[in-house]
């Protein structure tokens, strides 16, 4: 019987590490061919490694002022910071009213949230844009932000409900007889402990916002308020005077995603800290 359980329990090992194979090999292939010439990625034996032998130049040339990926890292950064912390607020609030709150229409705004997430996003895009361009928003940090708030609260507010509602209201009982009040109590004694919660609904926030496309090639239409997905969408077309330099590409893929990553390994330990079952268990 161990034998039997050791074996299947191996056997899950390697899917896993197959499956896990899977997903990072693109990864990787993107950072591997980052460093390769063009010559090297268009030839037909595949180089595994890139060094020795790799080059920089890709980079070089991506970082370069007339490339514009200094100025779309910049209204890329402004755009997820601004969207990040109205969303974080308002979707907060939302959470705490439908979890800790009972009043007339609750059960009728829980489902409008999940209704709202049903929408596809390419129906609302007219009314979008003519809502911002009579706004005189277009082409704006300010412009893009609303629109990209109102789409990432939905989701938000629906995650961060069920990190409110497990924490026991009793822990905020406790508090207000030792003499907090209601809001002293849950600022001192609830709030710290939805910080996984706002974590992980900031990482989520961050990739949907930072990595979004499709509104913002209809909202930012000059190449002077482009965000990181429009520049590297632009940057990859094919020019008159050569093919696509792939290997630019993908440096310019490599240095999109670095920020996202750097945010997760940043956080991810507060993610995975179980603040909520250690205070109940005390």
């Amino acid at each position: 019987m161990a034998t039997k359980t050791k074996s299947s329990h191996t056997i899950r090992n390697i899917l896993t590490v197959l499956v896990a194979a899977l997903w990072v090999f693109p990864v990787y292939w993107m950072i591997n061919s980052s460093f390769q010439s063009s010559t090297d990625i268009n030839a037909l034996t595949p180089t595994w490694f890139p060094f020795p032998g790799g080059t920089l130049n890709n980079y070089t040339a991506v970082l370069d002022p007339q490339t514009g990926f200094g100025s779309a890292f910049r209204m890329s950064i402004m755009v997820t910071a601004l969207s990040i912390v109205v969303c974080l607020v308002f979707a907060f609030l939302a959470a705490v009213a439908i979890s800790r709150f009972k009043f007339r229409g609750r059960k009728s705004f829980v489902v409008a949230i999940i209704l709202v997430q049903m929408l596809p996003a390419e129906a609302m895009f007219i009314a979008q844009y003519k809502m911002i361009a009579a706004m005189d928003l277009l082409n704006t940090v300010l412009g893009v932000s609303i629109i990209y708030v109102a789409t990432v609260i939905p989701f938000t507010a629906w995650m961060l409900r069920g990190f409110v509602a497990g924490i026991p209201a009793d822990l905020e009982e406790a508090a207000m007889v030792d003499g907090c009040t209601r809001f002293g109590a849950f600022m001192r004694v609830t709030f710290p402990l939805l910080a996984p919660g706002l974590v992980a609904s900031s990482v989520f926030a961050l990739i949907q916002v930072w990595n979004e496309y499709a509104l913002a090639s209809v909202l930012l239409q000059k190449d002077s308020a482009e965000t990181l997905p429009l520049w590297l969408a632009g940057f990859s077309e094919p020019s008159l005077s050569g093919p696509v330099p792939w290997g630019q590409v993908m440096a310019g893929s490599v240095l999109v995603a670095i920020p996202v990553m750097i945010f997760f390994l940043i956080v991810q330990g507060r993610m995975t800290q179980g603040l909520v079952g250690g205070a109940v268990k005390g």
